[in-house]
């Protein structure tokens, strides 16, 4: 274990303007790989391991077709999902426990309000509460549930890491990052989470959008493409870049994570060591453009304003 004083303090990857003044900084950890692989430029500690949170969610799809499971289009889109709670995002997540004879009661994910702001207002205004469908991983589990009834396997330990699907998603995020799986943790909708680092993530993300035609890694990455506002939602960066720059595979992850591969195989992962989301689209937007990507969506994604008074004064910026 490496101790608080050898610990690699990351690089400041963004910082806070507020009126021309620099209030704040958000550490963090980067690699960009070139389109054979290779490691083309790092920040901070890459090869450490960290917890993907939903960036991993192609992997765990992909394990859903790997157990038998027949999915595609939509549906597979969003059991790749961290969705906003748009309305047709749970309409679809009810028709996906239905069809497979389960209803809202049997997703083991934790009530919660929709991840979309704006959905979420709506949401309380209606006067509704938290539920269990509305939150934002409800469709990947109800992949889940849909998967251990192909297979006969318990649903209602669906989540225990002993479960054989958690072992096949297991396998699966060894075989695609190439790495081993130092820890294993519980993810916020109560799922089993595999520690990889950095590279192996953006390694992963590669080797899905350069899968051959027909396997399970391509099948989910060929879905997230063709349908990215299953993936996030109509407001959400994930959607917007999946969207306009054609072959894109991008997923973010809690605590500030995010992986993004390009149609050629070139690829990038980073994690802000705060946690913070803010600092996402800067720090994103930054590394796209080191990758030659200057399509509109990028200034859109970088684009994160600071207010004061309801007035612009600042902004979050990358700063490497």
């Amino acid at each position: 274990m490496t101790s608080s004083a050898t610990a690699v303090i990351p690089p400041v990857l963004a910082e806070v303007v507020r009126s021309g003044f620099v209030e704040g900084h958000h550490r963090g950890s980067l690699v960009i790989l070139a389109a054979d692989g290779t490691v083309e430029m790092s920040a901070g500690d890459p090869s450490a391991p960290v917890f993907p949170r939903s960036s991993n969610k192609p992997m765990q799809a992909a394990a859903l077709l790997r157990a038998g499971l027949d999915l595609s289009g939509e549906r597979l889109a969003l059991a790749a999902a961290s969705h906003s709670g748009e309305p047709f995002h749970l309409d679809l997540a009810r028709k996906m426990l239905a069809e497979h004879g389960f209803t809202e009661a049997d997703l083991q994910t934790p009530p919660d309000l929709p991840l979309d702001p704006v959905e979420a207002e709506a949401y309380l205004a209606a006067g509704r509460v938290r539920e269990r469908i509305t939150m934002n991983c409800s469709g990947k589990h109800a992949a889940m549930l849909a998967a251990c009834a192909v297979n006969g396997w318990d649903p209602a330990t669906y989540l225990d890491p002993r479960h054989p699907l958690q072992e096949l998603i297991l396998d699966e995020v060894r075989a695609a990052s190439g790495e081993g799986v130092p820890a294993v943790g519980t993810d916020g909708c109560g799922a089993p989470l595999m520690a990889i680092s950095l590279v192996g993530l953006a390694r992963a993300f590669r080797s899905y959008v350069l899968a051959e035609p027909g396997t399970p890694q391509r099948r989910v990455a060929d879905a997230m493409r063709a349908h990215p506002e299953y993936v996030a939602g109509t407001r959400r960066p994930d959607t917007w870049l999946m969207r306009e720059v054609p072959g894109t595979l991008s997923k973010m992850g809690a605590e500030a994570v995010q992986a993004v591969a390009l149609a050629d195989g070139r690829a990038l992962a980073f994690k802000i060591d705060d946690g913070s989301g803010r600092a996402l689209g800067p720090v994103l937007a930054r590394a796209l453009r080191m990758l030659d990507v200057d399509a509109p969506v990028v200034g859109r994604i970088a684009d994160v304003p600071l207010l004061g008074g309801g007035e612009r004064v600042g902004e979050i910026r990358a700063a490497f």
